[in-house]
């Protein structure tokens, strides 16, 4: 028996388990990132008994109620998960991988980023660092962030370090909440940010921290943090963080992260 499933086992099938793997892999990474994991973990369940009972065992009556199951759960999922699959396809189209992957098939090259337009956020994080003073600043990328920019105080300026350290100065009245930079200007300042429920954040981290994940949970945007406490520089993108950051780290970091 196994001597003929081996057999017939070719090249096409290999590719279709890896797949299959694969995609699992990324749906469970979603899943545990967002807090879903234990429902993910009985979706499986859920698939290997529908397996069981509609192609190992051919329970005929069972079998069409698990169907009617998985067509409506399919629906379900979709509606109950449609910012984490739409975030999930975003981060498929603006990773690394794929971003090199496109210009081989087509056969461009871009020139790295120019890195001169983050000095002024830079050097202001730098600056508040030594200082301790708290500040996040949240990078958007694809005008992704309206609803966050409409929840705070409108700047509308251009970049400028010193702008940036008053609006994050300790009895500023905008120095609570998120600061919003989109392209090269200042879009607004005290913005509300989603909270993560992640469990991956270290228990020192404060209330910027788990809004600086949670904007990289939702959005493609990159935040930045300074702490309060530290004075330690932190990233947050696409649900992962780097911290204790330096100035040229954070140079790096911006410049292959942000478009």
């Amino acid at each position: 028996m196994f001597d003929n499933i081996f057999a017939s086992f070719g090249v096409k099938d290999i590719i279709d388990v890896l797949s299959v793997s694969l995609l699992l892999f990324y749906l469970y990474k979603l899943m545990r990132r967002t807090g879903s994991l234990n429902m993910f973990i009985g979706i499986l369940v859920f698939i290997f008994v529908w397996m069981i009972v509609s192609q190992v065992l051919k329970m005929q009556l069972l079998g069409a109620v698990m169907d009617k199951l998985v067509d409506v759960g399919v629906i379900a999922i979709i509606v109950l998960f449609a910012d984490d699959i739409r975030h999930f396809f975003r981060d498929i189209g603006t990773s690394t991988r794929t971003r090199k992957l496109f210009r081989w098939l087509i056969r461009r090259h871009h020139a790295d980023g120019d890195t001169s337009k983050w000095e002024p956020i830079i050097r202001a994080c730098e600056s508040m660092s030594h200082r301790k003073e708290g500040a996040l600043i949240v990078l958007g990328q694809n005008d992704e962030l309206h609803d966050v920019i409409a929840s705070g105080e409108e700047v509308n300026a251009n970049l400028n370090q010193l702008l940036i350290e008053n609006i994050f100065f300790k009895n500023s009245p905008l120095h609570d909440g998120a600061m919003i930079i989109t392209g090269e200007r200042i879009e607004a300042a005290a913005c509300i940010l989603p909270l993560s429920q992640s469990e991956s954040l270290p228990k020192e981290f404060g209330l910027r921290h788990r809004s600086a994940m949670g904007i990289s949970e939702k959005t493609n945007a990159v935040a930045i943090v300074v702490s309060e406490e530290t004075g330690r520089i932190s990233v947050f993108h696409k649900g992962s963080f780097q911290r204790n950051l330096s100035a040229n780290s954070l140079t790096a970091y911006l410049a292959e992260n942000v478009r």
